[in-house]
């Protein structure tokens, strides 16, 4: 049930960007692009190239949405 709420959580944000830190100590920032009830696919954009990461439920420790004001 756990991950039913954390899959909630990333419906709400999807195409936000947002900060993931996992189990292991990883720290992805990026744009929510795809959720499952397994994963969250984050893509993480860098000033030059882009790239597509998938993050198991079980994996991710805190997540920190990045949602502007406008």
């Amino acid at each position: 049930m756990a991950g039913q709420h954390i899959e909630n959580l990333f419906r709400r944000f999807k195409g936000e960007k947002i900060n993931l830190k996992t189990i292991s100590g990883g720290i992805y920032t990026g744009r929510v692009i795809e959720i499952t009830n397994d994963y969250v696919c984050v893509n993480e954009t860098d000033e030059v190239e882009s790239q597509t990461v998938f993050i198991l439920y079980s994996a991710i420790e805190s997540v920190a949405a990045n949602v502007s004001n406008e």
